[in-house]
């Protein structure tokens, strides 16, 4: 009964999206609409899912995973009046993946699944696909530090990393000093083979660097908000202050986390 009804809804969703794309009675703004052009709201869309996790708002989450959908009916159809492919092609595609890449669960493989089958069973696809480089399917249109972390394990995998993290520590002194002798011109460049350098030190530790970074900009913005409050309290003006008291903030509001736990 259950399957029924989530076929029931999916094929409803479909149709909806049919009608606003019908080239006579559909939405001017639907119609109007390109790959191109979805593209910006699927990504912003993926995001809102992530946020709402991590607030742990699950209603919120029912609503962000629906938006989400759309986007993908969204692309199918337009792929289908393309002549391309449909919905069910995405999902057959998908469902060979999946099975594909479980031999142990869809398989005769036993044993558990681990990182390293994982990307093994993933070079396998590509090599099959016909990929020509190790990096080849690493999406350009990935935050740059995650993108910069995938290449970065992509190259690994084929041996072309330091033995150990000395290496990257010392190449970190040396493109900062680069940074600070280059013209304006270069100056983006040797800027991007810092934060490059930096991620790559913060991957042989084990760490995800956006999850990192994510979770600094977390706690410096929890921090800042708190010293703008602690300053008020005071009868101050933060944005006033001079960089020693506005520090000695920051050195208060460390103080009142540690002791709150």
């Amino acid at each position: 009964m259950a399957s029924e009804n989530h076929s029931s809804q999916m094929k409803r969703l479909l149709r909806i999206m049919e009608r606003l794309r019908d080239p006579e009675r559909g939405c001017e703004w639907d119609k109007a609409q390109t790959f191109d052009t979805i593209a910006p709201y699927t990504i912003e869309e993926a995001y809102e899912v992530a946020d709402a996790i991590e607030r742990k708002d699950l209603a919120e989450l029912k609503s962000e995973l629906g938006d989400l959908l759309l986007q993908v009916v969204f692309h199918s159809q337009m792929a289908a009046e393309a002549d391309a492919f449909t919905f069910d092609d995405v999902a057959r595609a998908i469902s060979d993946k999946m099975e594909r890449r479980h031999p142990h669960i869809f398989g005769e493989e036993t044993g558990a699944m681990t990182n390293r089958r994982w990307e093994d069973l993933k070079a396998a696809e590509r090599d099959d696909a016909g990929s020509s480089s190790a990096l080849e399917g690493v999406a350009k249109a990935l935050p740059a530090l995650m993108r910069s972390d995938k290449l970065q394990k992509r190259a690994a995998r084929v041996g072309f990393q330091w033995d150990d993290v000395s290496g990257p520590k010392e190449k970190l002194e040396e493109e900062i000093e680069e940074l600070e002798t280059a013209s304006n011109d270069e100056r983006l460049m040797e800027a991007g083979d810092v934060l490059f350098v930096a991620v790559n030190i913060v991957r042989r530790y084990g760490v995800d660097p956006e999850a990192a970074l994510k979770a600094s900009n977390s706690k410096f913005e929890q921090r800042f908000r708190r010293m703008e409050v602690l300053a008020q309290s005071n009868g101050q003006d933060f944005a006033t202050l001079s960089l020693d008291e506005q520090e000695a903030y920051w050195q208060k509001v460390k103080a009142l986390e540690k002791t709150q736990g």
